[in-house]
């Protein structure tokens, strides 16, 4: 960030530049989001406008806003049928694009009475795998004609830019036909050597059941599944992947053991020994992801764990014996590429990404990490 933009106090200058006063529009405030490189806006009562940059809110200098306020500047960006439809559910999830600025991603919601809303800045042009990082391994997994593959982490960790790095890959390198079922549409994906249908719900489907339902006769053969947020919608994931079809979708857990049981767990437990059993088969990759605030400089980087399901760990999987996963992920990585979360938030420590703290405050499992800091029995302290 410019150190021109930021006071002292850490709140967003500029104010008269970019025109910001009691009649400000919810397009400077977009501009100033976008040249500040702030992920998020949030827009409520009582505050004045935060920006999220670099995972810290920084406040706009304006006098804090009114419900009047809030209402006017959200409803610049709504239309009309959006408008009913969030007076009838007191909140709505859409997405739009602003020409020559940015696309965003919305969620307007009710708070003590009065309209509050968060807008999240997605990027139009989608990171390749070198720019993110990503580990090779990666480009391995989605090598495949069918399959499941997984990426999670808590919100905002990154999620749906890996996801639209690794479609975007498949994009280029595939010729078939690749179909998003998305709540709401966030990256964009042209025409490249595939035909590309990117479906919102609440706009092209009802809900994700229905989309499901009428997918297998649209022909498709890489399915995204925004979020996979209940018994259904996980059935019929595995219901396509083991048809033959590769298939990508998201869940909000912590680790890569952390998926494998919410998948099984959503189930009936007259249901679950058949679950495991095809999950051990369609399952290709698990990722599991965090974005830490680098420390020593600006910027945020993700940490990623990642599970590739080896002959052994399907067995596991199958055998009810999932609290074993973790050691096999430990063994032979230089052949697997697997990598573990403290594995990857050490590897941070050493290139100097990130201190002490900061690793054991993102760990799952703080004291091998410690162990593996070679901080046993020692206080933890910023290098």
């Amino acid at each position: 960030m410019n150190d021109a933009v930021k006071r002292k106090d850490g709140s967003l200058t500029r104010t008269k530049e970019a025109g910001i006063g009691e009649s400000v529009k919810i397009q400077q405030l977009f501009k100033l989001m976008v040249d500040n490189g702030a992920s998020d806006l949030h827009i409520t009562s009582g505050s004045s406008p935060g920006m999220r940059v670099h995972g810290e809110i920084v406040r706009v200098k304006t006098p804090p806003l009114t419900a009047q306020d809030t209402k006017r500047l959200v409803y610049q960006v709504l239309t009309e049928d959006q408008k009913n439809d969030f007076e009838k559910n007191l909140e709505i999830d859409f997405s739009f694009g602003i020409k020559g600025l940015a696309r965003f991603r919305s969620n307007v919601f009710y708070s003590k009475g009065a309209v509050a809303a968060v807008f999240r800045q997605i990027p139009t042009i989608i990171p390749d795998f070198k720019a993110l990082n990503l580990p090779n391994t990666l480009l391995t997994i989605t090598d495949v004609s069918n399959g499941l593959i997984l990426v999670t982490g808590p919100t905002g960790s990154g999620k749906s830019t890996t996801l639209a790095s690794m479609i975007d890959r498949l994009n280029e390198n595939e010729a078939g036909h690749i179909i998003t079922l998305e709540d709401p549409v966030e990256f964009v994906h042209n025409h490249k050597n595939c035909v590309v249908n990117q479906r919102e719900i609440g706009t092209d489907s009802t809900d994700f059941h229905h989309a499901l339902k009428s997918l297998l006769r649209q022909d498709p053969d890489i399915v995204l599944v925004g979020e996979l947020r209940d018994t259904e919608t996980i059935e019929a994931a595995l219901t396509i992947a083991e048809t033959g079809h590769l298939v990508f979708g998201t869940l909000h857990t912590n680790s890569c053991v952390q998926t494998i049981n919410r998948i099984v767990n959503v189930f009936p437990a007259h249901q679950q020994d058949q679950i495991r059993t095809l999950l051990s088969f369609v399952l290709q990759g698990v990722v599991a992801q965090q974005l830490l605030p680098k420390s020593f400089e600006p910027g945020r980087f993700a940490a990623i764990e990642l599970l590739v399901p080896t002959p052994a760990i399907r067995n596991l999987i199958r055998e009810d014996k999932v609290h074993q996963i973790y050691s096999q992920m430990q063994i032979g990585q230089d052949k697997t590429g697997m990598v573990t979360m403290n594995q990857s938030l050490r590897n941070a420590v050493e290139k100097g990404l990130i201190d002490t703290d900061t690793a054991m405050s993102y760990s799952t499992a703080p004291e091998e990490l410690q162990n593996m800091l070679g901080l046993k029995g020692k206080d933890v302290k910023s290098k």
